[in-house]
C-alpha cells in the first residue's frame, strides 16, 4: 500500500470513528497531495513525494505554532500541535542522532568537503540520502558543526 492509498484509508477510518480533528487534518493532507498531482500532471505520486509534501505541511504547522505562541493564542497552537502528531504518522522513522552524524561524516568524506563554503553541497547530498528521515534544520546544524 502506497502512502497516498494509506491517507485515503485513514480518512475512511477517521470518518467511521467520527474523529473530526483527525479527519480534518487528513483531508488537508489529501488536498495538498491533490494539488501536487495537478502540478505534476500525474495520477499517482511516489512515497518520497508524499513524504516531502507531508514534511512541508508539518513545517507550515510549526511556523503557525510559533506565530500563535507569539500572539498569545495557546488554544490555536495546541490544535496545530495535534495536527503535527497526525501528520507525523505518515513519515518514516527519523534517524537517531548517531546515525545522522555518521551519515553526515560519510557524506563530507565522499564529497571531499574541506570548508564551510561547501556546506550547501553537503546538505543537499545528506538530504538526498536521508530521504525524509531528518529535518533540514538539524542537518544544517550538524554540517555546520562538523565542517571546519
Amino acid at each position: 500500500m502506497t502512502l497516498q492509498e494509506r491517507v485515503g484509508q485513514e480518512i475512511k477510518t477517521a470518518m467511521l470513528a467520527k474523529n473530526a480533528d483527525r479527519l480534518g487534518t487528513l483531508r488537508l493532507l489529501k488536498s495538498a497531495i491533490g494539488y501536487a498531482q495537478i502540478e505534476r500532471k500525474t495520477d499517482n505520486l511516489s512515497d518520497a513525494e508524499v513524504v516531502t509534501i507531508t514534511q512541508k505541511e508539518i513545517k507550515k504547522r510549526r511556523d503557525s505554532i510559533e506565530q500563535f505562541e507569539k500572539g498569545n493564542r495557546p488554544e490555536l497552537a495546541a490544535k496545530e500541535k495535534q495536527e503535527i502528531v497526525v501528520l507525523e504518522t505518515f513519515l518514516p522513522q527519523p534517524l537517531a542522532a548517531e546515525e545522522l552524524e555518521a551519515l553526515v561524516r560519510a557524506t563530507i568524506q565522499e564529497i571531499g568537503a574541506t570548508s564551510k563554503k561547501e556546506m550547501g553541497t553537503v546538505i543537499k547530498a545528506v538530504q538526498a540520502k536521508a530521504a525524509g528521515r531528518a529535518d533540514g534544520k538539524s542537518i544544517s546544524a550538524l554540517v555546520g558543526k562538523l565542517l571546519p
